[in-house]
């Protein structure tokens, strides 16, 4: 499970967001939203279908995905399901953890930064998918 801790490089946060846009972020700090993968990976082809994705990170058990948003994310995140933390110093790819890295310690690329259509996912899209997501996880669990 992807989880917040100085010792994975993310802390949590509980500030306003400072509503700056994904092209504003500045290199190495975002947030990170987490999410169980079920709903995560709906979001991931629901986002590359429309609006682009940016980089996502999967737990090494592949339990939740987490989504690279601009840094304030965390201050205001409040999507049920899901959790907001603010990472320090690696956000991105070239990072201190390294270029090909992850920014979060036992993680692996979904959606490399390279792969990504943005730098970081835009929040209000990401809030989107990740009701539209679960509205399909929903539909489709009541059809079993």
């Amino acid at each position: 499970m992807l989880e917040a801790g100085v010792d994975k490089g993310v802390v949590e946060t509980a500030s306003e967001p400072s509503g700056r846009t994904v092209a504003g972020a500045p290199p190495g700090d975002l947030d990170l939203v987490t999410v169980p993968a079920r709903q995560g990976l709906e979001a991931v082809d629901i986002l590359r279908l429309r609006d682009g994705v940016g980089p996502v990170l999967h737990d090494g058990a592949c339990d939740t995905l987490g989504f690279l948003v601009p840094p304030g994310t965390a201050a205001g995140w409040d999507v049920p399901g899901s959790a907001c933390t603010q990472t320090y110093g690696g956000g991105r790819a070239g990072g201190p953890r390294g270029a090909d890295e992850p920014p979060v310690a036992g993680t692996g690329w979904l959606v490399p930064p390279e792969g990504a259509f943005a730098a970081a996912t835009d929040p209000a899209v990401l809030r989107a998918a990740l009701g539209e997501a679960a509205r399909t996880i929903e539909a489709v669990d009541r059809c079993r």
